[in-house]
């Protein structure tokens, strides 16, 4: 995950925890690279301003905060606090060092059927364990996934996704990343333990190819696809292509569950 330096209008602490670099931004806000008193590398999320005018998503956000912070998973960041009771409201995360999935792919080009596989079996095994809290990861991608020493782990869990997703699709806008979001999600704003395994698939088939698994343009053509087109498998080992097939299902009942 890239570090970038701060910059003048960023603060120097946020709770008890000293900011030293940034490593991002997205739609929720900005994320900090922070170190906490014992010297724990923390990440540290500040979440917009925008959602003091959102109560409803507020108390939803803080309910499933409580919940995260309670799962314990070898291949999920863990949450460790979460300021939810005044703005700015924060959370703060395990840090995790390391090169996302995107990365590696991108610099290395797409993985060898047996490690995309070995890594379909982590990711599964680290969306089952937070399935049985009643908790989805909403925005699973290669962006999404660090490659970490102790192995891969999910990061950026749908607590947070969780809440943006309410405000814009009050606003009229669909949730979810383009190309990983499944039919449903699309469709209906459905999200579930399904729409997971569905972004798992579509994370694999690009593991697998190095190609957008819907492929390129804008996000409703690439949507569209989604919905509609099969996925980008060419090339890809049968027995794997048709793992990740089943995951992709359209209908989300067709798709597989851990545990079963």
């Amino acid at each position: 995950m890239p570090v970038e330096e701060l910059r003048p209008q960023d603060p120097a602490h946020i709770g008890a925890y000293r900011i030293l670099a940034r490593l991002g931004a997205g739609g929720m806000g900005q994320v900090y690279l922070g170190r906490s008193p014992g010297g724990r590398l923390v990440a540290v999320k500040v979440i917009r301003d925008e959602i003091n005018d959102h109560p409803e998503a507020l108390a939803r956000f803080r309910r499933e905060a409580a919940t995260v912070e309670a799962v314990r998973s070898a291949y999920t960041a863990q949450l460790i606090e979460a300021s939810l009771d005044s703005s700015p409201y924060w959370l703060a995360t395990e840090y995790v060092p390391g090169p996302t999935l995107r990365g590696a792919v991108g610099t290395s080009g797409p993985f060898p059927p047996d490690s995309a596989l070995r890594l379909f079996a982590a990711l599964a095994e680290g969306l089952a364990a937070v399935h049985v809290h009643g908790v989805t990861h909403r925005d699973l991608k290669p962006q999404n996934v660090i490659l970490a020493p102790q192995g891969p782990q999910l990061i950026d869990f749908g607590i947070a996704r969780g809440l943006e997703q309410t405000i814009l699709t009050r606003d009229g806008m669909a949730p979810g990343t383009p190309g990983y979001a499944a039919p449903e999600v699309v469709l209906r704003n459905e999200v579930g333990p399904a729409a997971d395994v569905f972004a798992l698939g579509a994370t694999i088939a690009y593991t697998a190819t190095g190609r957008p698994p819907y492929g390129t343009g804008d996000a409703t053509a690439v949507s569209y696809r989604t919905v509609h087109e099969d996925i980008d498998l060419a090339g890809v080992r049968p027995a794997l292509a048709a793992l990740i097939r089943q995951c992709v299902a359209k209908n989300p009942a067709e798709r597989p569950r851990w545990p079963p």
